[in-house]
């Protein structure tokens, strides 16, 4: 054999002791591409597609590869499984667990990948790279990659409450703005679309120059405030569902009861910290910082050694709602030792580099709160509300 060919088989191989099967899953819309490694198949990878959501061909796939090795080998291997975090949610793991297969979810940003200006990406390159990167977390390689702690349906279907919320508060100010913009193209200013005597005050609206309000237009803004009036109705009711599951909750964990109390935090945050944050385990206050997003993110080499800030790589809800209440925290628990730490640092930067300044609030708030909920530590100064 050439040296040219047998160099280029060789580095095709993965030469490792497989004591499983391993397999990736690449989904998309249009198929589901299977990756798999298997013992005494000369240690090269295999590729199979089946159709978007045929979990009957894929586990029939699983008892191909599975049979084919035992033929080999003469042994019975188990099957591994990894697969990205995505817009499948994890309905296919739990698939998988149910059959009795282990099965992994990875966030697919701690991969590495190469950071060649033009990287080579096709479905047949990742599903191989998934495949790598779950060998090498198998064998105990530190960092390697993140894997995903997969939620129980329970507590998915929890946070859905905060998240609709907000996808309702979002619809509901583009309509309010897209009505105050209709209305500033006819020199009506003033207006608020929010009111209860919306209606009748949109009937007293004059143009600029002095008209009533033309036919078309305003029957435009009738339509918009029957949308804005429908979202008004559905935030009620997703407020009173929210408002039962933190009362519901209080039987299995007395945490949102303890975040209502401290002044400053209301339903919707201690809602959107429990369900999305504090209702998980976590070993210590790093790993509470970094699921968040809000651990800082360093930057040496050689003589450079600088923070470049937050990682921004943790949960976004969590982080955006605990910097809103980091700002809510310094105006209602204005004695609290967080509130003094903070209004000091921005008194020795002369004022400045306030927004700077509160992401690192929010993460010893969010330190803070893990405690206070989880062992009682009492947040020092904090006001908590009275009956």
């Amino acid at each position: 054999m050439p040296f040219a060919a047998h160099r280029s088989e060789a580095s095709a191989a993965i030469r490792t002791d497989l004591g499983a099967i391993f397999v990736s899953l690449e989904l998309s819309q249009s198929k589901w591409l299977i990756t798999s490694l298997s013992p005494g198949g000369g240690e090269k990878m295999s590729k199979h597609a089946v159709a978007t959501g045929d979990v009957t061909g894929m586990l029939a796939l699983f008892g191909e590869l599975n049979r084919k090795a035992e033929a080999r080998t003469g042994e019975r291997f188990p099957i591994i499984v990894i697969q990205e975090a995505g817009l499948d949610g994890f309905w296919i793991h739990r698939v998988l667990e149910a059959e009795g297969i282990e099965s992994h979810v990875v966030d697919p940003a701690s991969i590495a990948t190469s950071r060649r200006r033009r990287r080579a990406k096709t479905d047949r390159i990742d599903g191989e790279a998934l495949v790598r990167a779950l060998l090498a977390h198998q064998r105990g390689e530190p960092r390697v990659c993140a894997m995903v702690r997969v939620p129980t349906p329970e507590e998915e279907d929890r946070r859905r409450l905060s998240r609709e919320r907000q996808a309702l508060t979002n619809e509901r100010i583009r309509h309010v703005n897209r009505i105050k913009g209709l209305l500033f193209s006819q020199g009506v200013s003033g207006y608020e679309p929010l009111r209860r005597d919306r209606r009748v005050r949109l009937e007293e609206c004059k143009t600029g120059d002095g008209r009533m309000l033309p036919a078309h237009l305003k029957a435009q803004i009738g339509r918009e405030l029957d949308r804005l009036e429908l979202l008004l109705e559905q935030i009620k009711a997703v407020e009173a569902a929210r408002d039962a599951m933190l009362a519901a909750t209080q039987v299995v964990s007395p945490a949102p009861t303890m975040l209502l109390t401290l002044k400053g935090i209301g339903p919707e945050f201690a809602a959107v910290l429990w369900s999305e944050g504090l209702s998980r385990h976590f070993d210590n206050r790093r790993q509470v910082a970094a699921y968040a997003g809000l651990a800082p993110t360093p930057w040496q080499s050689g003589s450079v050694d600088h923070d470049q800030g937050v990682s921004k790589s943790g949960n976004p809800r969590l982080r955006t709602t605990l910097i809103q209440m980091a700002w809510l925290w310094v105006r209602h628990q204005s004695h609290a030792a967080l509130t003094l730490w903070f209004r000091d640092r921005v008194k020795k930067n002369g004022g400045r580099l306030k927004k700077t300044t509160i992401v690192a609030l929010a993460r010893k708030l969010l330190v803070a709160l893990w405690k206070y909920v989880n062992a009682g530590v009492v947040i020092e100064g904090a006001v908590i509300k009275t009956a």
